[in-house]
């Protein structure tokens, strides 16, 4: 039995060949120095999950993870530079197609999920779950 980890599992849901048609569509790897659009996806993602709060938390994170990496679809770990290069001249277009690109997908593939929420009479307010850190900073 092979273990994947859940993170790897978060990743198998977006689906590469349209990632990869939306980095040749906005040449976002084109002037990239060290990691290409989907490594730095996956730290970004990796950053967010885990809370990493530096640069160096990510690379070494990712790191620890070393024999993992190939489920994940990176080559090598990033190192610090490649990193901060990255997030210095992000592509927040080839980010946004990502996101609106994963909503349709998505949405397509959970179609049936979707029937309950005509049943609701309550108003559902639903919460970042970034901000409870923060609150748990400001409140004891």
């Amino acid at each position: 039995m092979v273990k994947i980890s859940l993170f790897s599992q978060m990743l198998s849901l977006i689906p590469r060949d349209k990632f990869e048609r939306l980095v040749s569509k906005h040449s976002s790897d084109k002037h990239q120095k060290g990691i290409n659009s989907w490594t730095h996806l996956v730290a970004m993602l990796f950053c967010h999950i885990g809370g990493a709060a530096s640069v160096r938390d990510i690379s070494n994170g990712l790191t620890s993870t070393k024999g993992n990496l190939s489920h994940l679809g990176v080559d090598r770990v990033p190192c610090k530079s490649s990193m901060s290069y990255s997030n210095k001249n992000p592509t927040p277009e080839l980010f946004k197609a990502v996101y609106f690109m994963l909503l349709e997908h998505l949405s397509e593939s959970h179609k049936f999920s979707r029937s309950g929420l005509s049943r609701l009479r309550k108003k559902i307010f639903l919460a970042d779950a970034s901000i409870i850190p923060l609150c748990l900073k400001v409140f004891d």
